[in-house]
């Protein structure tokens, strides 16, 4: 290569964004020599065509990838790198689960052993459910923590599970297998529990004990899982409950009919026009004849209008076979829920619509 094609280290570590020193022990490992070294000098010298290269191994070590598996990355086709890619951050997210885990464990027992408090005992696969169901209604938003997180509230009688995402708010409320030792209020972070999951399924029995920084899940016959607690204040969502308005229609749905016509569903918005006849769910395109669903409807006609990823889920994790739609005209929260079952329920925030139903 011309030597007026070629840049010494100095120039290619900044067109690159790796150090001079990087460069050359990448160089003596094998991964970037460089195109051409002075015999004389000993300087070394890269090309512009090796430019690409270098920045992806920046990239790579940046996420903590080792050397071999950095080469193996470099030297694959696209669809073998994206493997590679994905193992290892798969491995990543692995053991950082393990490491909080065990970090868990150790802060536990640092200025001695505290004891946990029991705040409920529940059946496994039934708390794995709640939680998978509730978690539905949470986001991870920057700066708002909190959103990600499952509130937990346990009193003697009930423990009741809670999330939102400031469009959605779930909660469900659960009877103890034993009676919780002192009542508990906190929020739990959403995505230990999510790793927890699995494991509280196998579980006949899971014990519930508060810990100053989070809750434990402890199992017989199997690893207890720790969750941490989020600092941040819960929005206030009992003063939002209190705070409903009158219910002005209600309308009583197949499940299983009204998600088939939402998965049918083309737009991102869906619209409800609901009345005697039933549910009619239509684009916004109001030309468009839509689904005519049956429903049991009382109350007065209404169109309300949702985004579909705020409906779709909350009616996904409804139980039973039939949902209820609690209705507050056309701009207020929806309340959706199993027609005979109230122990899970969301409200969903509908959006404005483009002209008065």
């Amino acid at each position: 290569m011309p030597n007026s094609q070629l840049m010494p280290i100095g120039v290619f570590a900044q067109r690159s964004g790796l150090t001079s020193s990087a460069l050359r022990f990448y160089a003596d490992s094998g991964l970037l020599p460089p195109a051409e070294v002075d015999p004389v000098s000993g300087y070394r010298y890269y090309g512009a065509d090796q430019v690409a290269r270098a920045s992806v191994l920046r990239q790579l070590r940046e996420i903590a990838m080792p050397l071999a598996a950095v080469e193996a990355v470099l030297d694959a086709g696209a669809d073998e790198a994206a493997r590679l890619l994905d193992e290892h951050v798969a491995k990543i997210v692995d053991d950082a689960t393990t490491a909080r885990q065990k970090a868990a464990v150790i802060k536990s027992t640092l200025g001695g052993s505290v004891p946990g408090v029991l705040i409920a005992m529940l059946k496994g696969p039934v708390l794995a459910d709640a939680v998978k169901q509730v978690l539905t209604a949470t986001a991870h938003e920057p700066g708002l923590a909190v959103l990600a997180g499952l509130h937990v509230e346990a009193s003697h009688e009930a423990i009741a599970l809670t999330a939102t995402d400031r469009y959605r708010l779930s909660t469900r409320t659960l009877v103890p297998a034993r009676p919780a030792e002192q009542t508990w209020v906190g929020t739990i972070d959403g995505d230990d529990l999510r790793a927890a999951v699995a494991t509280v399924r196998r579980s006949a029995l899971v014990r519930i004990e508060a810990v100053p920084h989070g809750l434990w899940l402890r199992m017989p016959e199997r690893e207890d899982q720790h969750c941490r607690l989020l600092p941040e204040d819960f929005p206030d969502h009992r003063l939002m409950l209190a705070s409903l308005g009158e219910i002005s229609t209600r309308a009583t749905v197949s499940k299983d009919v009204l998600l088939r016509a939402l998965e049918e569903h083309p737009g991102e918005r869906v619209t409800l026009n609901v009345s005697d006849h039933g549910v009619n769910i239509r684009p916004s395109n109001d030309e468009d004849p839509g689904v005519q669903l049956p429903a049991t409807v009382t109350g007065e006609a209404l169109q309300i209008r949702f985004e579909m990823t705020t409906l779709y889920p909350a009616v996904s994790t409804a139980i039973g076979p039939d949902v209820m739609l609690d209705l507050r005209g056309h701009d207020g929260p929806a309340t959706i829920r199993s027609a005979d079952r109230g122990d899970l329920t969301t409200l969903a925030m509908p959006v404005k619509s483009d002209h008065s139903a």
